[in-house]
C-alpha cells in the first residue's frame, strides 16, 4: 500500500491529529487578540496607543502586561515549543508503518494531553498539574522519534 494516500489509515490518523494540533496552536493568536479586546490592554507596541475605532480611549496603561493576555501568550509559546516536534516525529513515525492501534494511541494520546494541558494552563492550575499533562505528550514524541531512528538504522 502507498503510505501517502488517504486510503492509508495510518496517514489519516496522523492527518487528523496533526490538523487538530495546528488548529489549536494557530487559534491561540485569535485568543490573544480576544483577550486584549476584552481587557482593552496587554498591548506590546507603542503604536497601539494611537486613537483608532478599536481603541477610542488609548492610555499608557494599555502597554502594561495584563495577566489574562500574558497567560494566553504563554500557552501559545508552549505550543510553539512543542507542537512542531509532534508534527515532525508523528509524520516520520507513520512512515515506519507501526500498527494502527499503536499509532492511534500515540497520536491521539498526544492530542488529548495537549488539550488537557491547555485547559490546565488556561484555568491557572499548578505547575505540577501542567507538568503531569505535559510529560506524557513529551514522552510520546521521544518514543516516536526514538522508534523511528531505531527502525531507520536497522535498514
Amino acid at each position: 500500500m502507498n503510505l501517502l494516500t488517504l486510503q492509508n489509515p495510518l496517514l489519516t490518523t496522523y492527518l487528523v491529529a496533526a490538523s487538530i494540533m495546528v488548529l489549536k496552536a494557530a487559534s491561540m493568536s485569535w485568543l490573544t487578540v480576544l483577550r486584549m479586546m476584552q481587557v482593552k490592554g496587554g498591548y506590546r507596541s507603542p503604536e497601539d496607543l494611537k486613537k483608532t475605532p478599536l481603541n477610542p480611549s488609548p492610555s499608557p496603561e494599555q502597554l502594561q502586561p495584563n495577566e489574562a493576555v500574558e497567560r494566553v501568550r504563554r500557552i501559545h509559546m508552549n505550543d510553539l515549543e512543542n507542537v512542531p516536534f509532534f508534527l515532525a516525529a508523528g509524520f516520520l513515525f507513520i512512515l515506519t508503518e507501526p500498527s494502527l492501534l499503536l499509532a492511534r494511541v500515540l497520536l491521539y494520546g498526544y492530542v488529548a494531553t495537549r488539550l488537557l494541558h491547555f485547559v490546565a494552563y488556561f484555568t491557572a492550575r499548578t505547575h505540577d498539574t501542567r507538568a503531569a499533562l505535559w510529560t506524557p505528550g513529551s514522552l510520546i514524541i521521544l518514543f516516536m522519534a526514538g522508534r523511528t531512528l531505531v527502525i531507520a538504522l536497522g535498514h
